[in-house]
């Protein structure tokens, strides 16, 4: 026995966690997201077998993702970028707001109730997926994103929303660039980029908020160092880190190769699915 699990239980969890990376790395490729809406889930089944009590377990696993997406996102922006599809123009104007609104989730994650997470991950992910599986030409905002204040306004609320949610702001910023006219692989390749301006203050935010956390509870070894830094679990970084940078340039490369119609259906039932996950925990109550 390990941390109260036994050695079969760590295995599985470790070859889940490793297959997960790369799963997460190519969808962050393909759809610029970050990998976030794959890993949540998964982490979440994890610590739950590890152990985690129910008000840490949501801020660990959205901590955990932010901090993985780092490399992951760096890479994918690196792909794109030499490709030439990353709007600069779009970064110019976001990434003050996007910080602000990242620090401001960090803040609220300290505070808030395990439910509010849930609640978050589930409208945002049921949104893209109605996005990405009834996706018609006539569903648009405009004919070219905004100016001046409602474009500040919407990159923080990418940043906040993204935060609350541990996924790289790709789900978010996609969503609000095609719905202003703009490719598809254009906002993929922008929403790459802002993942890395939100997963690396964010990490570092929910290490912050969770800092507590091992203090509360003593008996619970994932939550402690060296296993994890506040919300962020180490032992789960570690795991599926490799994988993905291994597996986001060919997601990339996938992304600019063929029509994602097929992809973007098959993410959309997966978000479906996943944030039902959530809603059926939040009226449980577990």
């Amino acid at each position: 026995m390990i941390a109260g699990l036994a050695i079969k239980d760590i295995v599985e969890l470790a070859l889940l966690l490793i297959a997960t990376g790369g799963l997460s790395g190519f969808l962050a490729g393909v759809f610029g997201i970050g990998g976030g809406a794959i890993l949540v889930p998964v982490f979440y089944e994890c610590f739950r077998i590890a152990g985690v009590p129910l008000e840490a377990r949501m801020p660990l696993c959205i901590g955990t993702s932010l901090a993985v997406i780092i490399p992951t996102s760096i890479r994918s922006f690196q792909a794109h970028y030499k490709r030439g599809a990353v709007d600069i123009s779009i970064l110019r104007v976001w990434w003050l707001p996007i910080v602000i609104g990242v620090v401001a989730g960090s803040v609220v994650a300290r505070y808030a109730p395990e439910r509010l997470f849930k609640i978050v991950f589930v409208c945002v992910a049921w949104s893209a997926a109605a996005r990405l599986i009834f996706v018609r030409q006539g569903w648009k905002f405009g004919d070219d994103l905004p100016k001046g204040p409602l474009m500040r306004a919407y990159g923080f609320c990418v940043g906040i929303l993204s935060t609350l949610m541990g996924i790289g702001g790709g789900l978010f910023s996609n969503l609000l660039m095609t719905f202003y006219g703009r490719p598809i692989h254009q906002a993929v390749a922008t929403s790459s980029a802002l993942a890395v301006l939100i997963s690396i203050p964010g990490a570092l935010g929910y290490i912050y908020a969770g800092w507590p956390a091992a203090a509360n509870y003593p008996a619970v070894a994932a939550l402690q160092v060296p296993f994890a830094l506040g919300y962020v679990s180490l032992i789960g970084a570690v795991l599926v880190m490799p994988m993905s940078l291994v597996t986001a340039p060919l997601g990339v490369r996938a992304a600019h190769a063929m029509s994602k119609r097929t992809l973007e259906v098959a993410f959309g039932c997966y978000l479906f699915v996943v944030g039902s996950r959530f809603v059926l925990s939040l009226v449980g109550g577990h």
